[in-house]
């Protein structure tokens, strides 16, 4: 009986400190260091706690390099609180509504839904021996496992069109 209530306490243990130690979108993407442009604008768009409490999402993360790579003034201009709608927008078009892992892809294009910020958007995938790309961006690192969903590194900041 006392070997029991040991293992129930153990295993007790084991559960919480595994949950304490579990991390959301946000939380993940903070942690690798490579985010803070991202980051920064989720929360200036007013994003950043859907990705934070939002459950199985799917994004596509571009790293800073990524943002520094647009044409100068850009990111400043989205920034400006008159360019919100403008900012979810663009941020939006990263975020599927469910986990997509790269072993879920088939070989060759498919289009899938992004969240809606501004009505439907539908990215192009495309898995082939060169890798994956998402409408133009190289995914550089995938499957990075957040609690509510995943990340996938992108190259590039895609823009939405109309």
């Amino acid at each position: 009986m006392r070997i029991f209530a040991i293992a129930t306490t153990l295993s007790a243990a084991l559960l919480t400190a595994t949950a304490a130690q579990a991390k959301n979108i946000v939380e993940t993407a903070a942690g690798a260091g490579q985010f803070e442009t991202l980051l920064a604008a989720a929360k200036a768009a007013g994003l950043a706690g859907a990705l934070a409490d939002g459950e199985n999402l799917t994004v596509f993360a571009p790293t800073d390099d990524a943002f520094a790579a647009l044409p100068e003034g850009t990111v400043e201009n989205l920034l400006k609180p008159e360019n919100k709608a403008q900012l979810a927008a663009v941020l939006s078009y990263h975020v599927l509504p469910r986990k997509l892992m790269s072993n879920q892809l088939p070989g060759g294009t498919i289009h899938v839904k992004t969240i809606k910020a501004d009505g439907d958007r539908l990215l192009s995938v495309d898995k082939s021996s060169n890798g994956v790309t998402v409408d133009g961006a190289n995914v550089i690192s995938a499957d990075i496992v957040a609690d509510n969903g995943v990340i996938h590194v992108i190259d590039k900041v895609m823009l939405p069109t109309d």
